[in-house]
């Protein structure tokens, strides 16, 4: 058997990351990374056919959907860079002490 559903929040985040031109400016890796780590900051919302979702939704309530991801994903972005920062700087640390 097999089940047609999604999370809306990610139908939408994808939207507002092709929309945005980030789908194809961005790494695939740290696309995904990003996904992830907004995907794990917002609720999830089910839904079975888009269509119906379309038609249906409140477009204040979309409007509020849409605006926590974007809160979401700027979490996100800094964290992944301060993620890489601390990672560069071990790094330098690590590369540093195997000179002496």
């Amino acid at each position: 058997m097999h089940l047609d559903i999604r999370n809306y929040y990610e139908v939408l985040l994808m939207e507002i990351l092709r929309d945005e031109g980030l789908m194809e400016e961005l790494p695939e890796e740290y696309l995904a990374d990003l996904c992830c780590v907004t995907l794990n900051q917002l609720p999830v919302r089910y839904i079975r056919h888009l269509v119906d979702t379309y038609f249906f939704e409140n477009y204040q309530e979309l409007h509020m959907m849409k605006t926590e991801i974007y809160n979401a994903l700027e979490k996100s972005r800094q964290f992944l860079k301060a993620n890489l920062q601390k990672r560069l700087k071990e790094e330098a640390e690590m590369a540093a002490a195997q000179q002496v």
